[in-house]
This record gives C-alpha cells, sequence and structure tokens, in this order.
C-alpha cells in the first residue's frame, strides 16, 4: 500500500519514513482505490438519479441539500497523487506497461472527479509548495483526460517495458490488451458526454466503442474478497448486510422500482428480481408486490423491515449477491448503449436498433436472466419498437436500467435534462423543485483555499451539461 503524492491535502511529510512507494505498491493501492472511488462517488449520484433513497424524511443526499462530500474529494485526490506519482516512477525506470493503466485509472478518477464538482484544482494541485491552488476549468480538465488516454494506448503498446504488473494489478491482472480496451471505452463515454453541444462527434465515439469491450467478459470492473466486515468486501454488499442489521441503507427509490415492475411502462422487467424482494408483510396492503421509496418522503409509517424494496444480501441479488461479487466501472453493454446513441446521432438507425438490443441483451445475460424471460422482454412492443422508431428515449430507459448504480448515470441524467419518464424532483427539495447540477465544495476547501473557490451554486453546470 503506498501514500503517493498527497501534498494537496496538507499531509505532511515524516523524515522517518520512505518518501515513496514501489511501483508495485501503487498499482495495487491505486487499483483497489479507483473501484472504492467508484462507489464513493455513485453512493452520492445514485440518490440523485434516484436509483436509491432514503428511508428517512428529507435526508440531505436525498434532497440535494448543500452537503459537503468532503471524502469523496480527498479520496479521489488521493489516489490521483498516488497516480502521478506512480506515472513518474515508472517512466523513470522505463516502464510504460506501468505509465499505460496507471494513465487509463488517473483518466477515471479525474472524470469521477470534474463530473461531481465542476471546475477543481489540477494544474498545481499536487505541487507541494503550493498550498492555495487556483482551479481549473473541467472543459481543460477534459482535455487532460483525453490526452491521459491516448498517451496511455500508446504506452501499452510500446515494444518493450522495463516492468510489468501482474497480481499487483487487482483490476486484470496485468493484461495489457484489457487496459488497452478500457480506455477506448473511457474515450467513447468520455466523448460522448459532448452530445449537448456543437462539437459532439459521433463518429470518433463510434471509432472508440469499436475498440473497446467485445462482450460482458471484457468488463472494466474488480471483485472483491471475503472479509466479514471489511473494506476488501463489495461495498453494496456491506450495504445490503448493514440494512438487514437494521443500518438502514441501500433503499430503492420508487423511480427505479416502478421502472421496472410494470407501474411507469406496461412492462414487467425481469430485472428486480435480481436487485430485491416484493413485500414480505402479509399484512401490508401491498403485499407481493415490489415497492419502492419516494425521494425526500421517507418510509412514512412502514417498518424498518418486510415492505420497501432495498438491496438484499443473497446469491440471486445483483451486486449484493455476495462479498467478492465484482464491482462495474464501465461495462460491454455501456458501450452498445453509447454506440445506439451514437449511430442514431448520425442517422444510422439499424446499427443504432442493433446496438440497442444487443445492450438490453448483455445486460440481462450478465445479471443471470434466463433466455426465455430475455426473449420475452425484448419481445414487448414498448422494448422492440423497431429501428425506424428507435429514439433517445428508449436508449436512456434502457441503459438507466443497466448503469444501476453506476456513476455514470448521473452524467447520463444531466445530457437527458432528467427527462426519464415518472421522474420529479424529491419530496421537500432543498432546489425548489430544480434538479441538482452539480454538489457543494467541500467544507474543507471553502476554510482553507476560500479565495480560489468558484463562486457557483449547485444548480450551475459542468461545461458539457448546456441549458
Amino acid at each position: 500500500m503506498a501514500t503517493g503524492c498527497e501534498d494537496y491535502l496538507d499531509i505532511n511529510t515524516d523524515p522517518n519514513n520512505p518518501t515513496s512507494a514501489p511501483i508495485e505498491g501503487l498499482m495495487y493501492q491505486t487499483t483497489f482505490e479507483t473501484t472504492r472511488n467508484t462507489n464513493r462517488v455513485g453512493g452520492t449520484t445514485s440518490f440523485f438519479v434516484q436509483h436509491l433513497a432514503s428511508p428517512n424524511q428529507a435526508t440531505g443526499t436525498d434532497i440535494h441539500d448543500a452537503v459537503s462530500y468532503g471524502t469523496a474529494w480527498s479520496q479521489l485526490y488521493f489516489n490521483i497523487g498516488d497516480l502521478i506519482t506512480l506515472i513518474e516512477q515508472a517512466d523513470e525506470i522505463g516502464a510504460p506497461y506501468y505509465t499505460g493503466p496507471a494513465k487509463v485509472m488517473k483518466a477515471y478518477n479525474l472524470g469521477l472527479l470534474v463530473n461531481m464538482f465542476g471546475d477543481v484544482p489540477y494544474s498545481d494541485a499536487f505541487n507541494p509548495e503550493t498550498l492555495q491552488p487556483t482551479y481549473d476549468t473541467s472543459e481543460s480538465i477534459y482535455q487532460v483526460i483525453l490526452s491521459s488516454l491516448n498517451e496511455a494506448i500508446s504506452d501499452m503498446g510500446a515494444a518493450q517495458s522495463a516492468a510489468a504488473p501482474g497480481s499487483d494489478d487487482m483490476i486484470f491482472g496485468g493484461d495489457l490488451a484489457a487496459w488497452t480496451r478500457t480506455a477506448y471505452a473511457l474515450r467513447a463515454r468520455f466523448l460522448n458526454h459532448y452530445s449537448k453541444l456543437s462539437s459532439y462527434d459521433p463518429a470518433a465515439v463510434l471509432s472508440a466503442v469499436d475498440n473497446a469491450f467485445a462482450s460482458n467478459a471484457e468488463d472494466f470492473e474488480m471483485p472483491y474478497f471475503s472479509g466479514e466486515g471489511t473494506a476488501a468486501e463489495n461495498p453494496w454488499y456491506r450495504t445490503a448486510v448493514n440494512n438487514a442489521g437494521l443500518l438502514l441503507g441501500g433503499w430503492l427509490s420508487s423511480q427505479t422500482v416502478n421502472h421496472l415492475n410494470g407501474e411507469t411502462y406496461g412492462v414487467f422487467d425481469p430485472r428486480i428480481e435480481r436487485i430485491t424482494v416484493p413485500v414480505a408483510n402479509e399484512d401490508h396492503p401491498r403485499f407481493g408486490e415490489y415497492y419502492g421509496t419516494r425521494n425526500g418522503a421517507g418510509r412514512g409509517g412502514d417498518p424498518e423491515q418486510g415492505v420497501r424494496a432495498v438491496l438484499t444480501p443473497g446469491a440471486d441479488f445483483y451486486y449484493a449477491a455476495g462479498p467478492t461479487q465484482p464491482l462495474e466501472m464501465s461495462t460491454f453493454a455501456e458501450m452498445k448503449f453509447i454506440e445506439a446513441e451514437a449511430a442514431l446521432a448520425l442517422n444510422n438507425s439499424a446499427r443504432a436498433y442493433q446496438a440497442y438490443e444487443a445492450g438490453i441483451r448483455a445486460h440481462m445475460e450478465k445479471m443471470g436472466i434466463d433466455q426465455e424471460a430475455i426473449d420475452a422482454y425484448w419481445n414487448e412492443p414498448t422494448v422492440s419498437v423497431g429501428a425506424g422508431n428507435l429514439t433517445v428515449d428508449e436508449i436512456m430507459k434502457e441503459k438507466y436500467i443497466a448503469m444501476f448504480l453506476n456513476p455514470e448515470t448521473w452524467n447520463d441524467a444531466r445530457r437527458y435534462d432528467y427527462q426519464y419518464a415518472g421522474f420529479e424532483a424529491p419530496a421537500n427539495s432543498a432546489l425548489g423543485g430544480q434538479m441538482i447540477r452539480l454538489v457543494r465544495y467541500p467544507d474543507s476547501e471553502l476554510q482553507r483555499n476560500e479565495s480560489n473557490v468558484p463562486n457557483r451554486t449547485m444548480l450551475d453546470r459542468v461545461f458539457w451539461d448546456t441549458p
């Protein structure tokens, strides 16, 4: 495990301890923390997109209150700092097979950071002599992200390297072809964020998709470990276990439950059976139904267990299946929906429809839905709409479920202006019924770097999210 470059976070140097870590230790640390950061950010954004809801009325994140997300901010900076250190040390010994994956992760973590907070310190944030770094624009950081991915692809294609990752790579075990596919997948994702802008290039998006994942087996994800109550377990599984122990969390929003149970679209989606369970309380009027929680409203008079839909630990449940369940960062199914959106923008309805169907089937197959149920769902008229009738609405509807709990869904929701069927602002909204566009800067930053912190609200937008 490594400490890396943490100057921006005011971590003092201890002269009695080593000031650098071997690249193997940095690789181990950064691959693990990249996955953990996905959950740290997703644990917040899943409330904004109404995958999750709080069982308690008017909880801060649930109603878009001015919460300080200092942990996510700090951990993202810690990991980006470690990745910068890893890149520098690998460069010194001529090890592009290490710098390549590190640059992919750097781009990924920067994406999590900038899409959560908007403009953030970067250019001089890791200079040990700079205690109050200035802020870079979100648009300029996107150029860093895209450049890092291009450099990563080049590095991993090098003819030789002084060292190469192996078991210290917690995600792909040193498989450089897998890291290269991931670089292309992230390039497709980030380029697709430009969809509201005149600079959007759907052809470039499709070119990246063509070099990304070709099946579910190639997904960018990391399996966890069995270790009761520890950080080594899948964090969503741990949330489910804690909820079962009445440390309440992982309650499903009525938006997601109604999306799946047939109430919103008139079609029962079998994926709900892999996510949660119906009302088990025989005395409840909704017994046997899937019953979610309205964001901001809480559970009302319902008990803490047995009624509202929650992540439930067990062998048949997506993400909560067990402590070793992989946590997804980017997937083949996501690439198919990106392909569908980009192809539709180019008026290639045949390619868009083929990708749309492939995305649905890929996600359902990964969730363990049997083929008969997959075919039945696809054959529903509101799902199998035909190439000539496919719109962004159908693509985003399906991607919303395929990206369950993934922080990328908040990027989709903002690009789509939250136009999901039935979607409404949370009850007791702290933003007057408007939808959140960026989170508040953390208290630590407002206290020590106030002169540089941009004057903005949570209704201001990241550069690609134009009105």
